[in-house]
């Protein structure tokens, strides 16, 4: 174990494994879901409120902090994590989908990406060195490479043609990384495998990060539109590709049963909108399936949200009163159903690390998915 960055495999089923990353600030318990603050704040929620779901880690978007309030600010200011109030590890995505999803009149090249900004309409541009800076300005726990996420659906050749761009732009990311001083003694950094649903592609990519070398590997281009039955597909051998002895990240995923799946195939560790944006909308996520709380079924519903759950919001409040909350717009709506939304996520998670432990993932997996999709 080293102070900086190590990774322990403590048990496996099948493909399934649960283990730990040890870093400066903390441990992170595999499989492991971090829940996603995009304008450093878990939307709705209070650091200390977001620890207590269970949460080891979470996530920072380079793309919004570099606009909002600034990278360079952000750091006059202590970093991302003072600035927040959270003292464990932050992962921060390089900003690449980002830019290729919300910026207006983007522009790709060898160099990066040139865009405008969605905010303000602002010129920039985004390379894997500057990508490598603004995470070291926010004082990123984990950094993540720079890379194209070409859209689903993509054909072959330009399938062939983003993977090896990113390819290119990870070696670069590597040395801007490296080039980091006292970040880079501290930090971690992850590759992006690409290569969109082909797997002779894919294969080429883990290779290629692989040779560059990195100390986790993330499965990108997925969970952008291609269906749980694709993405599956393709994580029968994506994450086989990557170094066993390395975690491997699926990026943007997702549904519970796509996490459950996922981890079934080998993945330690996932991030999505999800949990905090379904419940800001009246959804929550529960044993026997998803609840739309706005529904008119809820209004004299006394039962709990879950009677299986046991966080704050079930052991409180009925139905009835959320359902009340979120129909008159009330904000306490938003936050106590984000609330019990990532509490579900992390017992999740919890679930099936003691599961894989025991060497019952297979019996979990199953009493999952019949009582979920019921």
């Amino acid at each position: 174990m080293t102070d900086r960055f190590a990774f322990r495999v403590a048990a496996t089923d099948g493909a399934a494994r649960t283990g730990v990353i040890a870093m400066q600030r903390g441990e992170i318990r595999t499989p492991a879901f971090m829940p996603v603050g995009t304008a450093a704040t878990v939307k709705a929620m209070r650091p200390a409120e977001v620890r207590a779901t269970g949460a080891d880690i979470i996530l920072g978007n380079t793309y919004h902090l570099m606009l909002r309030p600034g990278a360079e600010r952000m750091a006059r200011l202590g970093g991302l994590h003072n600035f927040m109030g959270w003292d464990r590890p932050i992962l921060t995505d390089s900003g690449g989908y980002q830019v290729m999803s919300l910026s207006a009149l983007t522009k790709q090249s060898e160099e990066g990406v040139a865009f405008k900004s969605h905010l303000d309409g602002s010129r920039h541009m985004l390379t894997p060195e500057r990508s490598m800076e603004i995470q070291r300005l926010l004082g990123s726990d984990i950094v993540m490479a720079f890379d194209e996420c070409p859209p689903n659906g993509v054909d072959a050749k330009r399938a062939e043609a983003s993977m090896e761009r990113s390819m290119r732009w990870a070696a670069r990311s590597r040395a801007g990384f490296d080039a980091g001083g006292e970040h880079a003694e501290r930090a971690a950094l992850f590759g992006i495998q690409q290569g969109s649903l082909d797997e002779t592609l894919r294969a080429r990519s883990a290779a290629a990060l692989t040779d560059i070398g990195f100390d986790g590997y993330a499965i990108g281009g997925l969970a952008v539109g291609e269906g749980q039955d694709a993405m599956f597909g393709v994580l029968d051998y994506a994450p086989g590709q990557l170094p066993a002895d390395k975690p491997r990240y699926l990026m943007g995923v997702g549904k519970p049963d796509d996490l459950v799946g996922a981890v079934a195939r080998g993945v330690d560790m996932f991030d999505c909108v999800l949990p905090t944006r379904s419940g800001r909308n009246g959804q929550a996520f529960t044993w026997d399936g998803p609840v739309n709380i706005r529904n008119a079924k809820h209004a004299e519903d006394m039962a709990p949200l879950d009677a299986d759950c046991s966080c704050p919001v079930c052991t409180t409040w009925s139905r009835a009163y959320l359902h009340h909350l979120v129909r008159a717009g009330e904000m306490l709506g938003a936050m106590l159903m984000t609330q019990h939304n990532l509490h579900f996520y992390q017992v999740l998670m919890q679930r099936m690390r003691d599961a894989i432990a025991a060497g019952s993932f297979a019996a979990f997996r199953s009493d999952f998915e019949a009582r979920y999709r019921r």
